[in-house]
């Protein structure tokens, strides 16, 4: 039998994705302001593409946190 569907802590999830990717994201970033004169220009490439997969994911997340707050107000 399957569980029920519980959402009581999808925010409490998400936001802690956000964080996480956040951190990973900052952390690419400062990783190439230090090496970046010591890494090829495809690893540069690379950890650019992969930034900007985050900050794609990042938005993605805040828009699902809007929504599941949204379910939650509604009492659904």
């Amino acid at each position: 039998m399957a569980k029920p569907d519980n959402r009581a802590d999808n925010v409490e999830h998400l936001q802690q994705n956000i964080q996480n990717t956040l951190e990973n994201f900052h952390e690419a970033e400062d990783y190439l302001n230090e090496f970046s004169s010591e890494i090829s220009s495809e690893e540069r490439s690379q950890i650019e593409e992969k930034n900007d997969r985050r900050k794609d994911s990042i938005q993605a997340f805040r828009e699902e946190v809007k929504d599941e707050a949204a379910h939650q107000r509604s009492g659904e």
